[in-house]
């Protein structure tokens, strides 16, 4: 079975495609907006990745979302309410940790169907 990396680099692939599976890196926002405004870019930039790999958020499998603060979480959902495929909501799960950097306050993880 082939494996297809989209936008590879040297240390990590924002994507890999096997078999019918698309697994994107971790995604980030704007170090610079609040968790509204990283939630907006980082779904944004899933869409786009997604779409690259030849799927949609409709084929949505799982998604891990960690916050740097519990306290954010209904603030993301509001963007992610929105944005989310009503009628094909992924398994999710959601966490906090300490981010890649201090003014990353949300990231987001997905694996879809293609």
């Amino acid at each position: 079975m082939s494996i297809r990396r989209i936008e590879p680099g040297k240390r990590m692939s924002m994507g890999v495609v096997h078999g019918n599976t698309v697994y994107l890196a971790g995604q980030v926002g704007n170090p610079d907006e609040d968790v509204v405004g990283q939630t907006r870019t980082i779904l944004a930039e899933i869409d786009r990745l997604l779409a690259e790999a030849g799927t949609d958020k409709s084929r949505l499998l799982y998604v891990q979302i960690w916050l740097a603060d519990m306290n954010d979480f209904a603030a993301m959902n509001s963007v992610w309410d929105a944005w989310v495929d009503p009628a094909n909501p992924p398994a999710r799960a959601t966490g906090e940790a300490r981010l890649a950097a201090p003014a990353y306050k949300v990231e987001i993880i997905v694996t879809a169907a293609l």
